[in-house]
């Protein structure tokens, strides 16, 4: 028993490590390089820029009530479904569906829901790298208005009249300044006009490009070859990666934490942020944002999950994996509020107005409130290279998993032997690919086309490609796989009915989006999700069969290489049956309904032998005595 959960959990301290379970595609070093890759793609800036507003909006502290039921009922099933299925075929998100070809389209969804994401999410972390960069000063450059990009509305927290004063006490007095900014009928922060004037000098309609920022593209290179040096050796590499960038960002959280909780107004940030409304419980609303934020926070159907369980041991614990990892995740977020509203709670103070004026979430928070609040602390250049540091750890976490995803879905469908030893050839084709696709989000309407894709690209169609992951399942392991599975399904398809409830227009600030880029952005949702019925068809179509019914039948079947990587998991219950053809592609439901009834032949069988084994006993030990006399074994006394 010892060794068996030292396989399953990898190397064991003070012990060689060992050689790889599944030489030809690779294993995790250890069990903690898995985890803590989990940690760092579930973690990731959602739970920094999008939960603490969530929270604070729907009822603070009774919040929580139903994220963590939505946690138990939604997150957690889900996250274990993934992690066992990739496991248990160690092949990514395009090869596990053997388990019934004609699904395999909702592979392809989640690689370009991946696409997507990797394209978008790349170009944050450059913004991140950016504004990192720029902390390396003694001033930061978006403190005050008397800058040339600033506009006549611009009114800083930080008076300007102490701008050749010494950094020390430039943040010392700050009330001058706060009378001129509540009399302003009209306030722009310093902060926001050089985030939309100088960082993106941003253009007034999607669709007017405008010019590249050479900087930020600069940027966007420097990240994708961050992110492709930590994946030149895939697993091996990025599973030695993670041990800094997984876990560092919990140390600037609680830097920033510890320094947040001191300020003055920190405690009614937090207050603001936890106060429970007990009486939002009952709004389904609240419930529908608990459910979203888990299922799309814990990053279900994205392909991730799948992909780097695949590279787990075939005894690994991932039911236990599932569990650390969700908690992990939901326990960072809560966390993070805390850092992000006690900041905010300080701001909220100096400017003598209500938390929620100061609060917001997406690249608000991360690239105009927060960055705000920084310039009112002393050294403020050292909390703003901790917080962007922060960002790009977080993001870098995500990124990883991303590529990963895609590169392991290219070297597992083509297979062969040169692939497989050339995967950094496909890992470096995958990050140009996406650093080229990633310049029109650098120019000056790229901001605009950044949160359409984050808005459209990864919303819906997840839910869907979820719900039909469950209903596959379902099908192929019968009566076993509907009482699993149903948790999971009804959970997804609550998630997808708020979806719809509670879908409304994309905007930005003041800025509505034209009809037409709306339509691009669902056209973009629908790509991923039009995969399945493309490719369910087209499998139909190339099936054996001579009427309908009987092709779709061939094409749901179970591939014969269905089951577990290596021959010597295929035993017990995963053993093949005699006959491949007549019954290893079939459903697996169907598969164990005949295994059954060839246990029982067999049983019958080991009767009749063992009845025939008993009469030849009998006959062997029937002997003749001396006196002529005949002696079996059931005489009492053998030498009468």
């Amino acid at each position: 028993q010892m060794e068996g959960c030292r396989e399953g959990n990898g190397a064991v301290p003070g012990e060689p490590v060992k050689k790889d379970e599944n030489s030809r595609r690779g294993n995790w070093g250890n069990q903690i390089e898995f985890v803590l890759t989990s940690v760092g793609y579930a973690v990731g800036l959602g739970n920094v820029w999008r939960f603490p507003y969530l929270c604070y909006r729907n009822g603070g502290g009774a919040f929580m009530l139903p994220y963590f039921i939505m946690l138990v009922f939604c997150g957690i099933p889900l996250f274990f479904l993934e992690l066992s299925f990739g496991q248990f075929a160690s092949l990514g998100c395009l090869g596990v569906w053997k388990i019934s070809p004609m699904f395999k389209g909702v592979g392809y969804g989640m690689m370009v829901v991946s696409t997507y994401i990797g394209i978008y999410y790349n170009v944050v972390i450059c913004i991140a790298f950016y504004y990192f960069f720029l902390s390396m000063t003694n001033l930061l450059p978006w403190t005050y208005c008397n800058n040339p990009w600033n506009t006549p509305d611009c009114s800083g927290v930080v008076s300007s009249y102490q701008l050749n004063a010494s950094l020390a006490n430039a943040t010392s007095s700050l009330v001058a300044g706060v009378s001129e900014v509540v009399n302003r009928t009209k306030r722009t922060s310093p902060s926001e006009e050089y985030w939309k004037h100088y960082v993106l000098n941003i253009s007034d309609d999607i669709g007017n490009f405008g010019e590249v920022r050479l900087p930020i593209l600069g940027c966007l290179a420097v990240s994708w070859a961050v992110v492709f040096l930590c994946l030149i050796r895939g697993v091996k590499s990025s599973g030695k990666v993670v041990y800094f960038t997984a876990t560092f960002p919990y140390v600037v959280l609680t830097i920033l934490f510890i320094r947040g909780i001191t300020l003055d107004g920190a405690i009614n940030g937090i207050k603001y942020y936890l106060t429970p409304q007990w009486q939002k419980v009952l709004d389904a609303k609240v419930w529908g944002d608990a459910a979203s934020q888990i299922f799309y926070s814990l990053g279900c159907a994205w392909g991730g999950l799948i992909t780097m369980a695949s590279y787990n041991k075939f005894h690994n614990n991932c039911f236990r994996d599932s569990i650390i990892i969700s908690i992990t995740n939901c326990a960072t977020s809560v966390y993070a509020g805390f850092v992000i509203f006690s900041i905010l709670g300080f701001m909220a103070h100096h400017l003598n107005v209500p938390v929620s004026e100061v609060a917001d979430h997406g690249p608000g928070l991360a690239f105009v409130a927060y960055p705000e609040a920084l310039t009112l602390l002393p050294i403020s250049p050292l909390w703003s290279l901790l917080f962007f540091f922060m960002l790009i750890l977080l993001g870098l976490g995500t990124q990883f998993c991303l590529l990963e995803t895609l590169v392991t879905a290219i070297v597992d469908e083509i297979g062969t032997d040169w692939i497989i030893k050339n995967k950094t050839v496909v890992t470096l084709s995958v990050a140009i690919a996406g650093f080229l696709l990633g310049v029109p989000l650098t120019t000056q309407a790229g901001i605009y086309w950044l949160l359409l894709m984050d808005n459209y690209a990864a919303s819906f169609s997840l839910v869907i490609i979820s719900c039909i992951m469950c209903i596959c399942i379902m099908y192929i392991y019968g009566k076993e796989g509907k009482r699993v599975n149903m948790v999971h399904f009804l959970s997804v398809v609550f998630i997808l009915i708020f979806t719809v409830i509670q879908y409304k227009p994309i905007t930005y600030n003041d800025y509505v989006y034209p009809g037409w880029s709306l339509a691009i952005g669902f056209a973009m949702a629908l790509s991923s999700v039009v995969c399945i019925p493309i490719y369910a068809l087209y499998k139909i179509s190339k099936s054996p069969g001579a009427t309908f019914r009987e092709r779709l039948k061939a094409a749901c079947r179970a591939h014969p290489k269905w089951g577990p990587a290596l021959q010597e998991h295929r035993t017990g219950r995963y053993a093949p049956m005699a006959s491949e053809d007549t019954v290893e592609a079939r459903p697996l439901k169907e598969r164990d309904e005949l295994k059954e009834e060839q246990k029982e032949k067999e049983k019958e069988k080991e009767k009749e032998e063992g009845k025939e084994k008993e009469r030849k006993d009998e006959i062997s030990l029937t002997i003749q005595g001396s006196n002529g006399s005949t002696n079996t074994h059931n005489n009492p006394n053998p030498s009468a």
